[in-house]
């Protein structure tokens, strides 16, 4: 090895633990932030890749309430919506005239990582093998599932300087990948238990769904 590559080499020995503590320490204000609060209010887009047609993008507000409860309130397509009441998810589309029910330790939906914001947040739990790199002023970290038998393989987050996440990919165990881009967040805005009751929509037929 060449004197130059040796002090490389030195050098980056040097900078990996620092570097591993900022990330360590970056993660912390995240877990701090979303911790810390009982409610949320935010609005997301969304995109989907996978195998099959294209999917066009889709908008709306999302509503966080700990504990367990979670509703998506789409706009675009109008009518959609995926509800968590801390024991079962209910998902309903329009375009389908159904509405389905799942228990809440069988589901299996590629939100599932976003579910951290309802409980506990312990990136070190949930995730393995972090990595980061710096966008700008974002944050980039991408995670690990820490089993392959969970849905999604990776999860990639922009951490605004705030401590915010601004957009989230999840890539899933068979390469489809969705993404969502969060605007300002709401923080502790008042939420009423009424609003993450299921009220099936008229004229739509409640299924079941088990595995």
């Amino acid at each position: 090895m060449t004197r130059i590559g040796i002090i490389l080499a030195i050098l980056a020995a040097q900078a990996a633990p620092a570097a591993d503590a900022q990330l360590a320490a970056t993660l912390k204000q995240v877990e701090q932030r979303y911790n810390r609060i009982q409610t949320l209010q935010v609005s997301f887009n969304q995109s989907y890749k996978g195998q099959g047609p294209t999917r066009k993008p889709e908008s709306g507000e999302l509503y966080l309430r700990k504990p367990g409860r979670m509703r998506w309130d789409y706009a675009s397509p109008e009518g959609k919506f995926f509800l968590c009441d801390a024991k079962n998810f209910y998902y309903y589309s329009p375009n389908t005239g159904r509405a389905e029910k799942m228990k809440l330790q069988e589901a299996d939906d590629l939100r599932a990582p976003l579910a951290f914001l309802l409980g506990k947040l312990n990136f070190s739990k949930d995730f393995a093998n972090f990595e980061a790199k710096q966008q700008g002023q974002l944050t980039n970290v991408t995670a690990h599932a820490k089993s392959d038998k969970l849905p999604y393989r990776l999860v990639e987050f922009d951490i605004a300087p705030d401590f915010q996440i601004k957009r989230m990919v999840i890539t899933g165990q068979d390469a489809s990948i969705m993404e969502f881009q969060f605007g300002p967040e709401n923080l502790n805005p008042k939420l009423t238990d009424n609003m993450f009751k299921f009220k099936l929509p008229v004229n739509a037929e409640l299924v079941e769904e088990h595995r």
